[in-house]
C-alpha cells in the first residue's frame, strides 16, 4: 500500500461519498426552482443517505468475496448513471428518486477502506485507514463548497453532470491501479448478506461501536443540515456559494482526523473518543448560544468536524481489528448503521427546525451527545475493550 495508492483511493472515495452531499447547501436552491418548500427539501438528504445504507449492506459485503478490481468501477459506473439522471430530473418527486438511486450506487469508497485495512501491514493499518477516511471526510466537506460554487456560477444541475464524469473517470484509474486479491470468503450471497448480521448479534464490541458511531452521524448530519436552513434565513440570507463554503471550515477536522489513526495504532483508541464525545457536546453548546454570530458558527464547525471526523476514523479503526477476515462486512455493519442514524437525523433536523428553530436541533444533538458519553463511560469501565487497548 504506498502513497500514490492511499492518495488515489481517498480521493476516489472523498469524490463517491461527495455524491451525497451535493444536495445540502442547494436545498432552499432546488426547493425554490422546483417550487417546495425548503424544510420539505431537506428530504432529499435523507432519501439520498436512505440509498446509501441500503446500497452499502447489500453490495459492500460482496469486497469479501467479489474482485474488488471489478467490483468498484462497476458501483462508479452506476453511480454515474444515477447522477445523470438526478441532473435531468423535471420535479422534485422525479430527484427524490433518481438521489435514491444515487445513494444506492455511490457505494465504491466503503469497498475502497476495507481494502486498503487488508493491503497494510498491522503497524501502519490505522495511519492508512485514516488516510482513506481522511479522503473521505473531506469529499463530504468539500463537496457542499463545490456545489454552493457550481450552482451559484451555473445552476443546481450542472454539479451533477460534473460529478457523473468524474465518477467514470474515477472507474477507469481504479481499474488501471487497483491489485487483484484473493477472496477471503466463499459463500452464497444470501449467507454472505446474513453473516453481517451475524457478526453483529456475535460481538458485544461491534454493537456498542454501532451506537458510538450511529450517534455521531446523526448529531452530524442533525447540524449541517439545520446549519442550510439557518444561513439561508434571515438575518444573515446567504446565497449558495456563501453557504457552501462553510464546508471548508471543516478541512481542518479531516486533516486532525489522519493524525488520530496513530492514536488507534498504539492502542489508545478508548480514550481518544472519550475526548471527542466531549468535544462534540461542547461543539452544540457554542453553535447554540451563538446562533446570530458568523465568527462564533465557524469555531462550533472547527470544534465539531475535529471530533466527529476523529472519532469516526478510531471507531473502524476498532472494528476492522475485531475479525481481520471479515472487513467488508464490519464496514457495511458499520456504514450501514451510521447512514440510518444518518438519515434519521437530516430528517429530525428538518422536523425540528420546523418546531422550534436553531435552538431546538442544537438541544436535542446536545442530548444525544450526552447519550453517546454515557455508552463510552460504559464501555470504559466494562470489558468491552479490545485487548491492545489501554
Amino acid at each position: 500500500m504506498n502513497k500514490r495508492l492511499a492518495f488515489l483511493f481517498a480521493l476516489a472515495g472523498g469524490a463517491a461519498v461527495g455524491n451525497l452531499y451535493w444536495s445540502q447547501p442547494l436545498l432552499d436552491f432546488i426547493a425554490r426552482d422546483l417550487q417546495t418548500g425548503t424544510a420539505h427539501a431537506g428530504w432529499l438528504v435523507t432519501a439520498t443517505q436512505v440509498g446509501y445504507a441500503i446500497g452499502v449492506l447489500l453490495f459492500v459485503p460482496l469486497g469479501d468475496m467479489l474482485n474488488r478490481r471489478i467490483l468498484v468501477p462497476i458501483a462508479l459506473l452506476c453511480a454515474a448513471a444515477a447522477l445523470l439522471a438526478s441532473a435531468v430530473a423535471p420535479t422534485f418527486a422525479v430527484l427524490l428518486v433518481t438521489l435514491s438511486l444515487v445513494g444506492l450506487t455511490t457505494i465504491s469508497g466503503q469497498i475502497l477502506v476495507p481494502l486498503a485495512g487488508d493491503l497494510a501491514d498491522d503497524g501502519n493499518r490505522g495511519r492508512i485507514v485514516g488516510t482513506v477516511v481522511s479522503g473521505i471526510l473531506i469529499g463530504i466537506l468539500v463537496s457542499r463548497t463545490v456545489s454552493g460554487l457550481v450552482a451559484g456560477a451555473a445552476g443546481w444541475r450542472a454539479i451533477y453532470f460534473a460529478a457523473a464524469g468524474l465518477a467514470v473517470v474515477l472507474a477507469v484509474l481504479l481499474w488501471i491501479a487497483i491489485p487483484t486479491l484473493p477472496a477471503r470468503a466463499t459463500m452464497r450471497y444470501p449467507a454472505l448478506i446474513g453473516s453481517v448480521f451475524a457478526i453483529v448479534r456475535r460481538e458485544r464490541t461491534v454493537r456498542w461501536n454501532l451506537v458510538l458511531g450511529g450517534t455521531s452521524f446523526a448529531v452530524f448530519t442533525m447540524f449541517w443540515t439545520a446549519l442550510t436552513f439557518l444561513l439561508s434565513a434571515p438575518p444573515f440570507s446567504f446565497p449558495v456559494s456563501i453557504i457552501g463554503l462553510f464546508g471548508l471550515v471543516g478541512l481542518a477536522g479531516a486533516a486532525a482526523a489522519q493524525r488520530v489513526g496513530r492514536l488507534s495504532d498504539r492502542g489508545l483508541g478508548l480514550p481518544t473518543i472519550g475526548g471527542a464525545w466531549a468535544l462534540i457536546l461542547v461543539a452544540f453548546v457554542v453553535a447554540g448560544i451563538g446562533q446570530r454570530s458568523v465568527a462564533v458558527i465557524i469555531v462550533a464547525i472547527l470544534l465539531l468536524d475535529v471530533a466527529i471526523q476523529g472519532h469516526n476514523i478510531t471507531v473502524q479503526s476498532r472494528m476492522f481489528l475485531i475479525d481481520p477476515q471479515a472487513r467488508s462486512r464490519l464496514n457495511t455493519a458499520f456504514v450501514t448503521n451510521n447512514f440510518i442514524w444518518g438519515a434519521v437525523g437530516s430528517g429530525l433536523a428538518s422536523f425540528l427546525w420546523t418546531q422550534g428553530g436553531w435552538t431546538a436541533v442544537m438541544v436535542a444533538a446536545a442530548a444525544l451527545s450526552g447519550f453517546a458519553l454515557t455508552v463510552w463511560f460504559i464501555i470504559r469501565r466494562s470489558a468491552l475493550r479490545l485487548p491492545h487497548e489501554r
